[in-house]
């Protein structure tokens, strides 16, 4: 029987009412939490007023968002299922000829769309504000100005080039803008096919620009020759200030856009790019996770009945969310390990939460 316009609306307009509202009650609890967790911290500091309070914290609303939102959608599935199911809505459905599976598609294009939003429109808003709450934190309450001045030993970096790669050292960061970083007591070590040195760089200082550094007052030693001196000298680089900055910060900072370019970057510097691909993997597959949160909540409320205990149905939503948040956390582990390739790690957690979903499903509906 083909499902009318009219039902797959209704049905879609009630999962995604709910599922929203759960949403916005669950970002409102963290809200909370996240303002007097930086209040105890801002304590000690007089420069971190209430308004910087409030800015880090509603820059950290659309990051939380993205946390939450499986068990928003987990949560609001149930609820609404819950719901249909008690005022025999889906009763009188499936008499009509209606089966699971088609009532179903709704809230499961529902759940889509949301994984297909976040994951282009909401995680890039998400990393412009949490690198604003890093900065702000990173000011206010740790008392730093800059994430790359955090080591004492100095700054390492390392930039492919087209003839191997240069490893860069650096004492002290003297300043940080937009698209300059202006470095002192600098080194530089390149290197053919990875490991063979050919020169060494000793510079007083030296500043990033569009597409290459300038060094001042350089000293070149190369194997075998007179070292030589230079007033001026120039390198070239596909490193900007912004992509640095990248480097040192979470993978949570960064758009969904700008990390597949980022990590070819990582990876032809010779950097390990896992923790950023596993990310970026995750990302992808957040739209099918979202749908098996949606399977997961059919399979606990379709059969509800009122003989059966209200607490059993959410208990075990409950703690079926948590245990797949713990499997996330570990299979990301083993990810950034090396126990698993990045993609299985990603991709697991919502490919075995979607199986789990639909054999249970087959089993109380055709089996």
């Amino acid at each position: 029987m083909r499902v009318s316009p009219i039902l797959t609306w209704y049905f879609g307009r009630h999962v995604l009412f709910s599922i929203l509202a759960i949403l916005v009650l669950l970002v409102g609890l963290i809200f909370i939490g996240d303002v007097i967790e930086l209040l105890r911290r801002a304590s000690s500091r007089p420069d971190a007023t209430m308004s910087i309070i409030l800015q880090m914290a509603t820059a950290r609303i659309p990051f939380m968002t993205e946390k939450v939102l499986p068990f928003g959608v987990l949560f609001g599935s149930m609820y609404s299922f819950w719901k249909l199911t008690g005022n025999q809505e889906l009763v009188v459905t499936r008499a009509a000829g209606v089966s699971a599976w088609q009532f179903l598609l709704p809230p499961l294009m529902c759940a889509f769309l949301l994984g297909t939003i976040q994951m282009t429109a909401l995680n890039p808003l998400s990393s412009i504000l949490l690198q604003k709450y890093e900065k702000l934190d990173a000011r206010y309450l740790k008392g730093v100005t800059s994430v790359m001045n955090l080591s004492s030993s100095g700054l390492w970096l390392r930039q492919g080039t087209q003839k191997g790669q240069a490893v860069i050292f650096a004492r002290t960061v003297q300043s940080q803008e937009e698209e300059r970083i202006d470095l002192r007591d600098v080194t530089v070590f390149r290197f053919e096919n990875l490991d063979d040195f050919t020169s060494r760089i000793d510079a007083a200082r030296a500043v990033l620009e569009p597409g290459l550094w300038h060094f001042y007052d350089a000293w070149s030693f190369v194997p075998g020759q007179k070292s030589t001196f230079t007033k001026d000298m120039e390198l070239p680089t596909n490193l900007t200030a912004r992509k640095i900055q990248d480097s040192f910060a979470s993978p949570d900072t960064m758009s969904f856009w700008d990390l597949k370019p980022f990590i070819n970057l990582l990876e032809r510097a010779g950097f390990n790019a896992k923790r950023h691909r596993i990310h970026f993997n995750s990302l992808l597959s957040r739209p099918l996770l979202l749908c098996a949160m949606v399977l997961i909540a059919a399979a606990f409320c379709l059969k509800f009945s009122r003989r059966r205990r209200v607490s059993l149905v959410i208990g075990g939503g409950v703690t079926t969310g948590f245990l797949l948040y713990f499997f996330t956390d570990v299979a990301s582990a083993l990810g950034i390990s090396g126990g698993l390739p990045p993609a299985l790690a990603a991709w697991a957690p919502a490919g075995i939460s979607a199986l789990l979903g639909i054999s249970t499903l087959l089993h109380l509906e055709d089996g």
